[in-house]
């Protein structure tokens, strides 16, 4: 049987209430690092659970425009050098960023997308 130690470091994110609490995750496993936005507005815990990872699966509902409680492509690109990830992908995604892909310099994902690194 194989046997894999895996480490998952919950963060708490802010998503609002009812409903929570709601948390961003950070994945180890067999030397890699897999870090989860989940639906948040920004916050600095994403700071930790995204640092340094092989794979940050960011929430990007829109390009720029603020809208609580969820993040935006321009705030995670202000944030992406505290932290510092191997790879970026984004997700959640609505019209707005949909109509930009084309233009985006980041992978988005996709339904039936394969991740392998």
């Amino acid at each position: 049987m194989l046997s894999c130690n895996v480490h998952v470091t919950p963060q708490f994110v802010s998503h609002g209430n009812p409903g929570g609490p709601f948390f961003a995750l950070r994945v180890e496993a067999e030397g890699k690092t897999i870090a989860y936005t989940g639906n948040t507005a920004w916050t600095d815990t994403l700071i930790d659970a995204g640092k340094d990872a092989d794979l940050f699966i960011a929430e990007a509902y829109y390009y720029e425009k603020k809208v609580p409680l969820y993040l935006n492509l321009a705030t995670i690109e202000e944030k992406l050098p505290l932290i510092n990830p191997k790879r970026l992908v984004l997700t959640h995604i609505n019209d707005d960023m949909l109509n930009r892909l084309d233009d985006l310099s980041y992978e988005c994902a996709e339904d039936g997308k394969v991740v392998e690194f």
